[in-house]
């Protein structure tokens, strides 16, 4: 038994079948941690003057950073135990928070943490592009346990995801750089979160012309 502990190859359509986990979980899991985020940047103030460890940061972020890292951590935990697997997307954004994280933590700057997702997605958007450059949608890699395409279909929802990195690498500078925490964190979710869902559901017209299967065929198969 030599399982990989990541989302498996999208043409290894027994890999792909043995992950269990439903698309609201994943939702939860991945998307989790950034609400968790936004509540603690919000209650900020009261976690510097109720909780001792929190006691010698100046400003809500830095509490807001170190629940978020642990927030991260169970969430990947979770996945793990749960599916026996760890998306791909989600593994390196996390690691990104936590070495981000600690240098925000350690060096008492803020920057650290706002410039991650920068890094991040412009990251996702060159490793897309690179892997189009070398004829490989890498992306399908990722989000195959949600539907197949064809080698088509793979190709053009890679581009376009590649831009669309490239596209929140870009506002979330211009929104760092301009505006407050406050603001800055609440953008993350009612900001980013709302840009990526409208994004995807543009999709699924595409995504609709090229599966290789009914989208709903996972779940038929699995009764």
């Amino acid at each position: 038994m030599n399982k990989s502990i990541f989302e498996p190859d999208p043409q290894n359509t027994k890999a792909v079948k043995d992950m269990q986990m439903s698309p609201t979980l994943k939702l939860i899991l991945e998307m989790g941690p950034l609400m968790v985020f936004f509540f603690a940047n919000y209650k900020g103030e009261w976690l510097i003057e109720n909780i001792p460890l929190f006691e010698n940061f100046d400003k809500p972020i830095f509490p807001a950073t170190a629940i978020f890292m642990l927030a991260i951590i169970i969430a990947l935990i979770a996945s793990w135990i749960i599916a026996r697997k760890i998306p791909i997307m989600p593994l390196i954004s996390g690691i990104f928070v936590l070495i981000f994280g600690c240098l925000t933590l350690w060096l008492h700057n803020d920057t650290f943490i706002k410039m991650k997702p920068t890094i991040i997605n412009s990251l996702f958007g060159l490793i897309l592009f690179g892997g189009l450059f070398f004829k490989k949608a890498l992306l399908g890699y990722v989000l195959d346990s949600a539907f197949h395409l064809d080698d088509e279909g793979w190709k053009k929802l890679t581009y376009r995801w590649a831009w669309f990195f490239i596209f929140l690498a870009l506002l979330n500078e211009v929104v760092w750089r301009n505006f407050s925490d406050d603001f800055w964190t609440s953008f993350k979710v009612f900001g980013t979160m709302p840009i990526t869902f409208i994004f995807m559901v543009a999709q699924m017209p595409m995504i609709m012309k090229h599966a290789t299967q009914p989208l709903n065929s996972k779940k038929n198969n699995s009764d």
